[in-house]
């Protein structure tokens, strides 16, 4: 399972790349997806959009076992 959600982040990350944030891989357990945010992103007010309007979204649409996203 933690190879499909690198993969699928892999496709999300030159989106977050282009306004100088990333992401990162931290953990799977239970269905929760732990990521960690860098860059632009770690400080950005719509920090918390992004991971679960975007990430958490793109996630659960392409891996159905992913129940959420949780920066760390």
């Amino acid at each position: 399972m933690k190879e499909k959600v690198i993969e699928a982040l892999d496709k999300i990350r030159p989106y977050l790349q282009r306004d100088g944030g990333d992401i990162e891989f931290v953990d799977y357990v239970d269905g929760i997806v732990k990521v960690k945010l860098r860059g632009a992103c770690s400080g950005c007010p719509g920090a918390t959009m992004t991971l679960k309007m975007g990430v958490e979204r793109i996630l659960k649409e392409n891996i159905p076992e992913v129940k959420g996203v949780e920066a760390v």
